[in-house]
């Protein structure tokens, strides 16, 4: 059933006004977004199916435009293009809030930055979160890419970034696509060998953070740096 012909008081948009977003389920809040649903298929119907393919509005978050254009209804590019906007400005406004906070203030937000940026990615990317003397972020710079399982990294092309934007200390990341996100023995070598490198120009790995679709996993939390 489209939105405009629903009660006035089981409208999300009019919900939305009356009592705020948070009185909204996931479902209208996407079912707000989509506006429209396919023939045969309303737009609750729509949005409920794309909550459950991608295991709720999490992993929906992490989801990229190929992902999405898989799913009938949005194959079109306008209602790709609202949902895949929407998910650009939630990583926009997670990079506003740790460039202007110290990262580790809400080590969470750093978890859930990372996840949008790399969880989804069928392959494997190392990025570095590079941050001032005051632990707020410079940039996120994707520095290399693998496959599968394996990405390889040089330590000399990190110092030589982290020197470049005036980084005092990093964050390392990068994302598991087998789902797992435990480190493996190779993880915590690359971790140390890394801090090494960075420490001969005082520069301070602070964390590595490893991301898969709806999961994080932080190496400092873990105590293993």
């Amino acid at each position: 059933m489209p939105l405009k012909q629903l009660p006035l008081d089981a409208r999300p948009r009019e919900k939305l006004l009356a009592h705020g977003a948070a009185a909204l389920s996931d479902t209208e809040l996407l079912a707000l977004l989509l506006r429209t649903g396919l023939p045969g298929k309303g737009v609750f119907a729509l949005a409920q199916e794309l909550i459950d393919t991608f295991g709720g509005l999490s992993g929906l978050l992490h989801a990229g435009a190929v992902e999405l254009k898989r799913i009938k209804g949005l194959g079109g590019s306008a209602k790709r293009s609202q949902v895949v906007a929407v998910l650009e400005l939630a990583r926009r406004a997670m990079a506003q809030q740790l460039r202007e906070r110290e990262v580790y203030d809400s080590p969470d937000a750093v978890k859930h930055y990372l996840q949008l940026h790399l969880a989804a990615r069928p392959h494997e990317v190392f990025a570095v979160l590079f941050l001032d003397a005051r632990n707020r972020l410079i940039a996120m710079e994707e520095l290399f890419r693998g496959t599968l399982t394996e990405a390889s990294v040089y330590p000399r092309e990190v110092v030589l970034r982290a020197l470049a934007l005036q980084a005092c200390s990093v964050v390392l990341a990068h994302n598991h696509p087998s789902g797992s996100v435990l480190p493996s023995g190779a993880d915590q070598q690359l971790t140390r060998s890394l801090a090494a490198a960075l420490a001969l120009v005082d520069v301070r790995v602070v964390d590595h953070v490893i991301v898969a679709p709806g999961q994080a996993l932080s190496m400092a939390q873990r105590g293993l740096m």
